[in-house]
């Protein structure tokens, strides 16, 4: 191997070993895309809600949602910019024609479609309406026999501007199965659908029936509704009824209309009207000349609450009598009105748990316990009710009330609220003092103004010779006890008890000592009541000490240096007069700085920066034996910073936590010294490899070359 070739050899592999390979991500734009539809059949009817998810091309792209068909669009979306290049949107299926439509979702920012398919089906409904206000009866109100209504349908997803036919029937809930049928024509808008009154029933000239009498309503009970029934489909069902007054529910002195058919003309009919099994009403009523009962009644003004059952029956003896199947029976209710009465106290607070009792007379109507909210709901009709208010069996209220619909009423109650205030004995407020309140053993805590309420208490306890006692303590530990004999003013309940507690002040001397046990002086002591609060500070005298006075607690006692970085931290509990000391071990204390090259030489002249937290900065340079000595230093977390040789990036930097005198060596793997002058690390072991690899070279070709010659030598020796 000759010379030259090894060392291009060597040349090309230190120049390939300082080459890398950037790598670049591909980005790919999203497509356009419908990844699902819901409902997942993709079939629907008019209104029906459907959510389409997809995808567009790029962040923030505007799009359309399009249903076609016949070259005809009808946008359901348009929306300015998606979120990223996500789709998420819903529409309404509206009014168009059944049948398949294409379902598009353009991005109409990059001209880019995606495809797929709903279909539309058809809708049918039926209904019966009241003749007048040719709407669907509301609650309570009823028909009621002999009363005619409104035949209406809906068609929605049908075929555009075509005439149907519908075949409209009606099933009579007796005699059984009995029949009538018309059959009507309507036209379909060009959007496929049609709304609207086909015909009247019972209307004796229009529709045919199963039976020889004519339609009529002479029943009571369902009478079925059906469009175009057959023995195989029926395209919509629906349901009315028939009765014999004109509501379901009624209240104390309102008319109850009576109407009954299907008797014969002048036929004598019993009009009964039952509460459970007491009669309300009892009359005979000759029917008029088409054979219709008209009758009427006015519910009571002390009726009841419940229900009542009316019955119409004929007393025509013999073959003539009209016998009904079903039978003319009918329920109604009177169901009162909706009443919250509310107990407060005397302060107008809600009050819970106060049993409230509302009596008609001497009848006891209703009863009830207070919730959370002092509400007691109670169900009364029309009238004049006494309501009495107890609590813990003893009575705190009463009043009338007039009923006369739904209402609310507040019911007084000679109930105290007890306010309960804390002070220091210099007027402070104290918050977070509790407060034990017997006999009720209830646990108050002033608030922040030092305040703490027991709402709703008995101005006197139940037992006249026990006390409400008062026990007040911070941290568990008591300072005052305060009896009250009752919470009147002026032999008078009043809404509003107040009573005064003072808390103790206390004397907290602080000594502050560093690690040798010297007072320390200057630093600043920080005194915070524990649960937040009060607070105070003072800075030490020679002797390292300061006095407070605080009230009886628990407090967080810090002490800080100069700059004001924190010594350390207690809790100290004052109860009574307390002296503490304190020591500071990190306060003064000495930190040297060590630096050094790569095999752990010492680097003179290097520049160090100890910097820590809330702290000047502090900066001295590397003596001979590369260290440098901070003194009076306050420990704790540290950032050390090494500059070399007037450059202005670092040389090292790294974080130390330091609670005692301490020396920390810092490493600069960067530089080697040799002969007092600084060499960076990988240039000398790069040039240390060149030489090596030199002299290895070397060695080899004089190591071929002996050789070759010896076998030169050889081979002559041989050949004489």
């Amino acid at each position: 191997m000759k010379k030259s070739t090894a060392i291009t050899v060597f040349m090309l592999i230190l120049a390939l070993s300082s080459i890398s390979l950037p790598l670049f991500p591909l980005v790919k734009a999203a497509n356009v895309e419908i990844t699902s539809i819901s409902p997942s059949t993709k079939e629907g009817y008019v209104g029906d809600t459907v959510r389409v998810v997809g995808t567009v091309n790029a962040s923030s792209d505007n799009y359309q949602i399009v249903l076609r068909k016949n070259a005809t669009e009808y946008i359901v979306v348009n929306a300015t910019g998606a979120s990223g290049t996500q789709v998420n949107a819903t529409f309404s299926i509206p009014y168009l024609p059944g049948g398949n439509y294409t379902l598009v979702l353009q991005d109409t920012s990059k001209n880019v479609n995606a495809t797929s398919w709903l279909y539309i089906e058809t809708a049918y409904s039926v209904e019966a309406r009241d003749t007048t206000t040719h709407k669907a009866l509301e609650s309570p109100a009823q028909w009621r026999e002999g009363d005619s209504v409104e035949i209406w349908i809906n068609v929605t997803g049908t075929t555009a501007d075509k005439e149907y036919a519908a075949n409209i029937t009606v099933k009579l809930p007796s005699p059984k199965n009995t029949t009538y049928w018309v059959t009507r024509k309507y036209n379909t808008t060009s959007k496929g659908n049609f709304a609207g009154f086909l015909v009247s029933y019972p209307n004796v000239t229009a529709f045919n029936g199963t039976a020889t009498l004519p339609a009529n309503t002479n029943y009571t009970g369902t009478y079925t509704l059906a469009l175009n029934k057959t023995s195989s489909k029926t395209l919509a069902t629906n349901t009315f009824e028939m009765w014999l007054t004109n509501a379901t529910t009624y209240h104390r002195l309102q008319y109850v209309d009576i109407r009954a058919k299907g008797y014969k003309t002048n036929e004598n009919v019993m009009v009964k009207i039952l509460y459970g099994t007491t009669l309300m009403k009892n009359d005979t009523v000759t029917t008029n000349a088409t054979g219709f009962v008209v009758a009427n009644w006015t519910v009571f003004s002390n009726a009841s609450i419940g229900t009542y059952t009316l019955n119409i029956t004929s007393t025509r003896v013999g073959l003539t009598k009209t016998t009904k199947n079903p039978h003319d029976v009918q329920n109604f209710t009177v169901p009162g009105f909706g009443v919250n009465i509310t107990a407060k106290n005397l302060a107008g607070d809600f009050v819970p748990n106060i049993v409230i009792k509302v009596f008609e007379g001497d009848t006891k109507v209703a009863n009830g316990t207070s919730n959370s909210s002092g509400l007691v709901k109670a169900t009364l009709e029309i009238g004049i009710y006494y309501c009495n208010a107890t609590y813990r069996n003893r009575k705190v209220g009463e009043r009338t009330i007039n009923v006369t619909g739904v209402a609310s009423f507040d019911l007084n109650c000679s109930l105290t609220n007890l306010r309960i205030s804390v002070f220091s004995e210099d007027g402070v407020r104290i918050p977070e003092v509790e407060i034990f309140l017997s006999p009720e053993n209830q646990t108050l805590t002033t608030d922040i103004n030092g305040e703490a309420i027991a709402h709703s208490l008995l101005p006197i306890w139940i037992n006249t010779s026990q006390p409400y006692v008062l026990n007040a303590s911070r941290y568990g530990i008591s300072f005052n006890v305060t009896k009250i004999p009752t919470l009147f003013v002026n032999a008078t309940p009043v809404a509003w008890y107040n009573v005064t507690i003072f808390c103790p002040t206390l004397k907290l001397q602080i000594t502050t000592l560093n690690a040798a046990g010297n007072p320390i002086t200057g630093v600043t002591i920080k005194v915070q009541e524990s649960t937040g609060g009060l607070y105070n500070e003072s800075t030490t005298g020679s002797d390292g000490r300061v006095v407070f006075n605080f009230v009886f607690g628990k407090y967080l006692v810090g002490v800080y240096d100069a700059e004001g970085i924190q010594l350390n931290r207690t809790i100290v509990s004052l109860f009574e007069n307390e002296n503490v000391s304190i020591i500071c071990k990190l306060y003064g204390l000495t930190v040297s700085v060590k630096v050094v090259d790569y095999v752990g030489q010492p680097i003179s002249g290097a520049d160090v920066i100890l910097q820590r937290e809330d702290m000047t900065t502090r900066t001295a340079q590397t003596q001979s034996n590369g260290t440098v000595t901070f003194s009076s230093v306050t420990g704790g977390t540290f950032y050390v910073t090494v500059y070399l040789f007037d450059q202005k990036e670092p040389s090292a930097e790294k974080g130390y936590s330091v609670e005692e005198n301490t020396t920390i060596v810092i490493k600069v793997d960067k530089y080697l010294m040799l002969i007092g002058m600084p060499v960076e690390t990988s240039a000398f072991i790069i040039a240390l490899i060149i030489v090596l690899t030199l002299v290895f070279v070397l060695v080899v070709e004089i190591y071929r070359r002996r050789r070759f010659r010896s076998q030169k030598n050889a081979n002559l020796t041989e050949n004489k």
